[in-house]
């Protein structure tokens, strides 16, 4: 792959304006900001990062988590841009330099397919069909439409709701730069293969065409053979916009964790003291002497801060150190995973930890059994009324559904998917609502 090729600012339905578009303002940037003012964007800040969203203690939810990835995939951009510059100066007049806004906009852009209520909103829409009550569709559906929501995966809704037309919209969906958009696909390959990825996967058949294409133009290596089902190597950048979720989200837990008093003040500053050397965290508890800070959270915030700065420093260094390998679409596993020993060995410090005392502490547990709970009921009254349209019951939930997502229409595999986006397209706060109402237990009178 060649860095001049990757990095394209043609949109996605509207190639055939490209060679007459000209814009002072970068069209990275401009995906960016359409980003923001979106409101499947907006809708992330009612939807459980973690823990269960805020009451007197703020912790991070959707919305906060994207945002700061945001922040440290534009650190991560813009410093593998002035590394690979040094040896590529003629890259330096290209798009090439804006790789830091790519990478920052696909950070924004990476959770946006996550349904409610963490990953048990996923669980609950994939075990809906191979568990639940679901299961009889199997017969059917395709049996490329049956991977695809077996297998629900927050990242391909992601590409999902950003390239598909919805109805009512225009073509190209979210109209997104070809880069933006491969930057954000995590797993570049089908449904059929998502146990190759753990049971994930980058996009549903349905956006399979358009993937390809975006892929093909911007010369993305093809692994899989013609007729087969789509794989391809990553676009380079999304190791980036991956290294910078995996310090977010890992360090960030962790602060949270302190602040609800789920791990002590000593627990935390050990963890992440652990990062460095010696003189590293003689420094670090002399300048938080120096400054007179006494303030517990302070100096967790002060030495969290000192972390992440490490890790993006070192995520550079690595991508720089494989720069060969990821071109060639060779490279495997994570920046995380490449980076100094020492930093790995505290960074998986920090995963044990959180598996064993966050993630499943009583208030994460609770989130994740309710909204199992309201997601699977959700996927049942929603998917019998698709099923059965006609039914009296039926049409009155049909009605509630946005004109945007195609309940109506006249096949069933549309209808499905349509359901899908309507649940996964969810707050955690309107879901909880719907429920309520759907089940009785709730009126507005009331």
């Amino acid at each position: 792959m060649n860095w001049k090729q990757l990095i394209s600012n043609k949109r996605l339905g509207q190639e055939s304006r490209h060679a007459i578009r000209h814009d002072d303002r970068s069209e990275f940037k401009r995906d960016y900001d359409r980003l923001i003012f979106s409101a499947p964007f907006r809708r992330m800040q009612n939807k459980t990062q973690v823990f269960p969203l805020p009451g007197s203690i703020f912790v991070h939810n959707r919305l906060t988590h994207s945002l700061e990835v945001a922040s440290v995939g534009m650190s991560l951009g813009n410093d593998v841009a002035h590394c690979v510059m040094k040896t590529r100066p003629e890259l330096a007049d290209t798009l090439f330099t804006q790789i830091g806004t790519i990478v920052s906009t696909a950070c924004l852009a990476h959770d946006m397919g996550n349904p409610p209520f963490g990953h048990s909103g996923e669980k609950a829409i994939q075990t809906f069909f191979t568990e639940g009550k679901g299961a009889y569709l199997k017969d059917r559906l395709s049996p490329e439409l049956w991977n695809d929501i077996t297998h629900f995966e927050g990242n391909a809704n992601a590409f999902r709701l950003l390239a598909h037309r919805f109805k009512g919209r225009r073509d190209g969906g979210f109209v997104m730069t070809y880069t933006t958009l491969a930057s954000i696909v995590k797993y570049p390959f089908a449904s059929a293969l998502a146990e190759k990825g753990h049971g994930k996967f980058g996009f549903f058949s349905t956006e399979a065409d358009i993937f390809c294409r975006i892929a093909d133009d911007l010369g993305i290596i093809r692994k899989s053979a013609d007729g087969c089902p789509a794989e391809y190597a990553r676009h380079p950048l999304v190791y980036l916009v991956e290294a910078a979720d995996d310090i977010c989200y890992e360090i960030m837990d962790i602060e949270d964790a302190h602040k609800l008093k789920i791990v002590t003040y000593e627990e935390t500053k050990r963890l992440f003291l652990d990062f460095f050397d010696e003189m590293g965290q003689n420094h670090i508890m002399q300048r938080i002497h120096d400054e007179e800070i006494t303030d517990d959270n302070e100096k967790v915030i002060y030495m969290r801060a000192c972390v992440i700065n490490a890790l993006e420093r070192a995520c550079v260094d690595a991508f720089m150190r494989h720069e060969d390998e990821i071109m060639r679409g060779e490279f495997s596993g994570s920046l995380i995973d490449s980076i100094d020993d020492r930093l790995v060995k505290a960074y998986r410090n920090c995963t044990e930890l959180s598996k064993k005392r966050i993630y499943k502490s009583k208030p994460v547990l609770d989130v994740e059994l309710s909204g199992f709970k309201i997601m699977d009921s959700l996927m049942e009254v929603m998917t019998e009324a698709a099923v059965n349209p006609q039914r009296f019951y039926s049409r009155q939930l049909i009605s509630r559904v946005s004109s945007q997502y195609d309940i109506s229409a006249p096949d069933l595999e549309t209808r499905i998917m349509a359901v899908i986006d309507y649940i996964s397209g969810m707050t955690d706060v309107y879901a909880l609502d719907i429920y309520q109402k759907i089940n009785g237990i709730s009126l507005p009178i009331v």
